[in-house]
């Protein structure tokens, strides 16, 4: 294929990983530059810096206004824009726009930074530190974010903030939609992510060197706690960690000018993306989204129309669900690889750049061997969002993006809430919380109006039985918002 000169390249790429005692761990802003560092240094050319135009950072779990800027400064790169995008945006949406804006002739460079240091975070609330974080109060030249919330105060108000118990309920409706009893599914799951602990122990950059038996992430322990059931601490992403990883894209002009080896040089060729907002109760089904299906199947029909054969995948992995929910939408089987990073639970889960550090991987395994060619998957919230993108050692085809949100608007059949004060409904999916050290039961369920309503119960005799019992599919008596 004749490429253009604006054709997007990546030619630099660094992943950080600091997992070592107090003293030595850095905060995510040091972590942020010395990825930046190593990226420049792995192009091969230190003059990259005069051809970066932009500097693109999805928010941490800290303070700064605008670490770009400070960046910048650090490694003498002038004239530079920044963004900061918020949570609640694609991270594939960084890659997505730097690819548009080179492939316009809009840049000749982006650089794209992502960081954190919980895990220093965590260890001075332990030792009874003080954590120190630089203070950069500038602003950074674009703010980007999300339209819409990503919860709705109802689901917020039984499930809280934190992800897992909503990712437990949709495991309990893709259990059920598969049919497979609550046991079985349990040991599925586990053998999932026992395939998954084994690829990150083979990992320089990852957050846990440890691989753990399938018993060991199924049965619950001290180092592995029920977090929401049927979800146990090792089932869950681990976004206590301190890593940080940089991408560097040029056009394929610059790469030339500046010599870049063609071994350093991985072209992106395709991402879709679904920013299509549906709150989880409200979703027509839980577990097979539209937006996901077209993004899929916008990414499988140009692999199909140009004879490229994806064989290296890194499958979103927050929870398990999300392994095989992309797993599904790409109709792989069960003995594919899912992840080259070896997954958000042991390999590490910063909160919002895991798909940096999931893409910074896919390039280096392809630098390493050019037949394989890479699909990487991304989500946002609480599987609202669904990106997907394709990577080869050659520009196989021209960058193709899409949107597809307007497209899923036109056929979303979102449901509304339930104003019903009691009667029957029927569980649409489940999960099991502690609460106040007291277990609690929260169910999504679909009334005679096939209208949405969360219900809970505290009956101790419910609960063993959701444990053990496929609740999905039960038809309930409520009262208010609870069970009877």
């Amino acid at each position: 294929m004749q490429m253009s000169d604006n054709t997007p390249v990546v030619i630099g790429v660094s992943s950080v990983t600091q997992n070592k005692n107090y003293k030595e761990l850095d905060e995510a802003l040091v972590l942020m530059n010395l990825a930046t560092k190593n990226a420049i240094r792995d192009t091969g050319n230190k003059d990259i810096i005069n051809h970066i135009e932009e500097i693109q950072i999805p928010k941490g779990y800290w303070k700064y206004r605008d670490p770009g800027k400070w960046i910048a400064e650090k490694n003498n790169i002038q004239n530079v824009k920044t963004s900061i995008t918020k949570i609640g945006v694609l991270q594939q949406n960084l890659i997505n726009t730097s690819c548009i804006k080179i492939q316009n002739g809009d840049i000749t460079g982006s650089l794209i930074i992502g960081g954190e240091s919980r895990f220093k975070r965590v260890l001075s609330k332990k030792f009874g530190k003080e954590y120190l974080e630089t203070s950069l109060t500038q602003n950074p030249d674009h703010y980007i974010k999300a339209k819409d919330d990503l919860r709705l105060p109802e689901e917020e108000d039984e499930l809280g903030q934190m992800a897992v118990g909503y990712y437990s309920i949709l495991e309990s409706a893709y259990r059920a939609s598969i049919g497979v009893d609550i046991d079985t599914h349990k040991n599925n799951i586990a053998a999932l992510y026992q395939k998954l602990s084994e690829i990150a122990s083979k990992n320089k950059d990852s957050w846990m060197k440890t691989k753990l038996s399938k018993k060991e992430i199924l049965e619950t322990s001290e180092k592995n706690p029920e977090q929401a059931f049927p979800y146990n601490k090792y089932h869950c992403t681990s976004w206590n960690v301190n890593q940080s990883s940089a991408l560097i894209i040029v056009s394929k002009k610059i790469a030339d000018k500046l010599c870049i080896s063609e071994e350093k040089r991985v072209y992106p060729l395709a991402s879709s993306e679904s920013n299509f907002m549906v709150p989880t109760i409200l979703r027509d089904s839980l577990v097979k989204p539209s937006g996901m299906k077209l993004a899929a199947d916008f990414i499988l029909n140009l692999c199909k129309s140009n004879n490229i054969k994806p064989n290296t995948y890194d499958l979103y992995s927050c929870f398990p669900v999300a392994v095989q929910m992309f797993a599904d939408s790409l109709s792989l089987s069960k003995d594919t690889l899912f992840t080259v990073t070896g997954g958000m639970s042991f390999s590490g889960g910063p909160l919002n750049h895991y798909v940096l550090t999931a893409s910074v991987k896919m390039i280096q395994e392809i630098r390493s061997n050019s037949s394989k060619i890479g699909l990487i998957t991304g989500v946002s919230g609480m599987m609202t969002k669904q990106s997907y993108a394709l990577w080869a050692k050659e520009p196989l085809i021209n960058f193709v993006y899409k949107d597809v949100s307007d497209e899923t608007a036109n056929f979303n059949l979102s449901r509304k809430l339930s104003k019903r004060k009691k009667g029957k409904a029927t569980v649409i999916g489940y999960t099991i919380i502690k609460e106040r050290e007291k277990k609690k039961a929260v169910i999504f369920s679909e009334d005679c109006d096939q209208n949405r309503k969360i219900l809970i119960t505290k009956e101790e005799e419910f609960i063993k039985n959701m444990e053990n019992e496929e609740w999905v599919g039960k038809k309930v008596t409520f009262n208010g918002k609870y069970l009877v």
